[in-house]
């Protein structure tokens, strides 16, 4: 896969993504989003592929929108460009594959809404958050429906009404983070804990990625209602049942993906 503004690898069976437009601070330009959205669904598509890292070229993870994109335009350019973006938030929450923000840097914007929409997410100590739109007078709405659900309401809103900056040690507390990692180990660190993820059968891993965000929203008898349901037909697969196997018969599990 060739692409202008991102970069695509593998290790194995990790996906390595990069935002590559350091030199506009990886700003969320309307063809970036695009690229984006193109990859992760050919890497949902792939069985071979059991993770992904999302990282981020030069010294800025994101910086949220190409503001030189939102000069000037029609309303219906306003709705498609934000209808773009929130299709790749959704695109990285419906692939099978968990996604890990790999968070270098500062992460603004709609940046900080895509690092809120990853899965998961690991931070450099010195990465930092903000959603600033309210200091040039546009609002970050898109962002604070992923920020609100990371890190709650009263954290969300401070954010998103002040535009402060928090911390990468403030962002773990709040939850929009995992954890943190000296800048040299982030790689590392990033690294282990997809290959920790893809040592499950991927079709559990899917599974279980599809039924979190399901339930998520849902009051408790309808979460659990869903959740019975799914643990139910998951119980039926040949993994399942290779897996309580090998668990009672204390030896390794060998995945079909069945």
């Amino acid at each position: 896969m060739s692409y202008e503004n991102i970069c695509f690898a593998t290790e194995n069976n990790i996906a390595l993504v990069t935002l590559n437009r350091p030199q506009r601070r990886n700003a969320l330009s309307l063809a970036l989003m695009q690229e984006l959205i193109g990859c992760l669904s050919t890497i949902g598509s792939r069985r071979d592929l059991r993770a992904v890292i999302l990282a981020a070229a030069g010294k800025v993870f994101c910086s949220g929108h190409d503001l030189s994109e939102m000069v000037g335009r029609e309303l219906n350019d306003y709705r498609a460009l934000f209808e773009v973006c929130t299709e790749l938030m959704t695109t990285l929450q419906s692939i099978p594959q968990p996604v890990i923000a790999e968070v270098q840097g500062t992460a603004t914007a709609a940046g900080c809404q895509l690092v809120a929409s990853c899965d998961l997410a690991i931070a450099a100590e010195e990465a930092s958050f903000a959603t600033p739109g309210v200091r040039i007078g546009l609002f970050c709405s898109t962002p604070m429906v992923a920020l609100s659900r990371a890190v709650g309401r009263k954290r969300a809103l401070e954010m998103l009404l002040t535009g402060e900056q928090v911390d990468a040690q403030t962002a773990a507390d709040w939850g929009l983070v995992n954890r943190l990692v000296p800048a040299s180990q982030l790689r590392t660190e990033t690294l282990k804990l997809a290959r920790r993820i893809a040592e499950a059968s991927d079709l559990v891993v899917g599974l279980g990625k599809q039924v979190f965000y399901t339930q998520i929203d849902l009051d408790q008898p309808k979460a659990y209602a869903c959740a019975q349901e799914v643990m139910s037909r998951n119980a039926l697969a040949h993994d399942a049942q290779e897996g309580i196997s090998a668990f009672l018969e204390k030896r390794t599990p060998c995945w079909t993906g069945q």
